[in-house]
């Protein structure tokens, strides 16, 4: 069945609009909580509660400039033991944040499956046995924000009505603009609030470095790499050692991990 994509909210208010979209902006840490409230009231207005993780390999969930946890205070969720964001086991456990690894784009999951615009064979076989306990949601909208460095986050938006699971309709309606509320949040929460540099500011990569890289990303030695750019063995490990200094990488895996981190090479098929 064909749905129509609706623009508005249940109020009439159009869904997606650049004043929304700044709202949700994060400019300065005391910016936090205020986009975080008009997140959460985006998500109210169509019939959800949105659970935002800046990181999903992080035990810790986002704070305003207080420090104060925001899934609690801003976006409503109970400080039952149960709850999402004090589950130091659900980066690993939930369905959901599997999903975020091996997808980009907003999808919707309940029970029976994930449900995308196109489909995904990485997330058909994602193992959904005791979906409820694991993912802590009988349905949600999910929006993976995949940002530099291989930091993933994710907002999940979960129906209001617990008994609510099959959303097709919302995800057609609603996904395409929780995605830019979702990735806009995210992505500007970490901005200012991350303090470390993943890399070193200098970490550009030169040509015969990514060519020796590429080699290594499938597996080739250093003397079968030098054979193929008719280089010494020498060079091919010089090339190699330099990109792993710019890269800060500690050895031959981790420099080809964060190059193909970068987009200077690539992991997949």
């Amino acid at each position: 069945m064909h749905y129509r994509q609706r623009q508005t909210t249940p109020g009439s208010r159009p869904l997606l609009s650049q004043d929304r979209i700044d709202a949700v902006r994060v400019d300065a840490p005391q910016d936090i909580r205020r986009a975080a409230q008009a997140l959460h009231e985006i998500a109210l207005s169509c019939g959800f509660r949105a659970a935002p993780a800046h990181d999903i390999a992080d035990k810790r969930t986002p704070v305003d400039a207080e420090g104060n946890v925001l899934a609690r205070d801003v976006f409503g969720w109970s400080e039952d033991d149960r709850v999402w964001w004090r589950n130091s086991r659900i980066a690993l456990d939930s369905p959901l944040t599997t999903a975020c690894r091996f997808e980009s784009q907003p999808f919707w999951v309940n029970a029976k499956g994930f449900h995308l615009r196109q489909p995904n064979a990485y997330l058909e076989a994602i193992n959904l046995a005791n979906f409820e306990s694991r993912a802590m949601t009988r349905a949600a909208i999910v929006v993976p924000v995949h940002l530099p460095f291989g930091q993933i986050g994710a907002v999940s938006f979960n129906p209001l009505d617990p008994d609510h699971t099959d959303l097709s309709e919302e995800f057609l309606a609603y996904g395409d603009a929780f995605g830019v509320y979702a990735r806009t949040f995210i992505a500007t929460y970490l901005h200012v609030m991350g303090s470390i540099q993943s890399l070193p500011p200098e970490s550009r990569l030169s040509k015969r470095e990514v060519e020796c890289l590429r080699w290594a990303a499938i597996g080739k030695t250093d003397l079968e790499i030098s054979m193929i750019m008719s280089r010494s063995r020498a060079t091919v490990r010089f090339h190699i050692h330099n990109a792993s200094v710019k890269l800060n990488a500690v050895n031959r895996s981790q420099t080809v991990f964060k190059a193909a981190q970068l987009g200077y090479i690539s992991l997949g098929h």
